[in-house]
């Protein structure tokens, strides 16, 4: 009797082609991290995965839809990195910075050419929707106990402070070290947690 071998031929085959996806995926975040989107080629996305421009072309069907794979797939790392228990300022502020030596200087050059390809907007859009989300999880047990009324303007503050432009100042306008980047940090997110730690009762923030 015979062992079927279709399926196990077919499984191979997927399991090549997944693999084959994840290279090219791999080269063209690699290259995202490393220059400006605008140069980036299939050409050599296709040379850095070993695999031919048709290839690439066939299985995400262009650099937009590559680049939309390859934002998936950085945005479950980003929030890897910046796990940390609600609270713990210490980790917060160390994984956040961790992800920032990582994706920051990247991200800065996607924001500059924000303008001038309107492509990248939906994808900058969602990093800074993700972004806010992590800082509203990440102070949840500060920004719960204030009025609704103050809520939001806490959260901008603490959106501000730890954005990537923030880090950009820290670390390549002033060439701060990694350590006095995450002191300062540090320090703005104690000052601001600390206003917004009076009771409901005592907060008297102008909405307007």
């Amino acid at each position: 009797m015979k062992t079927p071998t279709r399926p196990y031929a077919q499984r191979a085959r997927a399991q090549a082609a997944e693999a084959t996806g994840r290279r090219i995926v791999e080269a063209f975040l690699a290259r995202l991290l490393a220059q400006w989107f605008d140069e980036i080629t299939l050409d050599r996305v296709a040379a850095d995965a070993g695999v031919t421009v048709q290839t690439v072309v066939r299985r995400f069907g262009g650099k937009e839809a590559l680049l939309a794979t390859a934002v998936d797939t950085l945005a479950v790392r980003i929030l890897a990195q910046r796990g940390a228990p609600p609270g713990d300022l210490e980790r917060l502020v160390d994984n956040l910075l961790g992800d920032y030596e990582q994706t920051g200087d990247a991200v800065i050059r996607l924001l500059a050419l924000e303008p001038r390809h309107p492509v990248l907007k939906p994808f900058l859009d969602r990093g800074r929707t993700q972004h806010r989300q992590w800082a509203a999880r990440a102070f949840a047990d500060r920004l719960d106990q204030l009025p609704a009324a103050s809520r939001q303007r806490a959260l901008d503050q603490l959106v501000i402070i730890t954005d990537v432009y923030t880090w950009k100042l820290l670390r390549r306008d002033m060439a701060r070290s990694l350590n006095a980047t995450a002191a300062t940090l540090k320090e703005f997110l104690q000052g601001a947690l600390l206003r917004f730690s009076q009771p409901k009762h005592q907060s008297k923030t102008n909405t307007v």
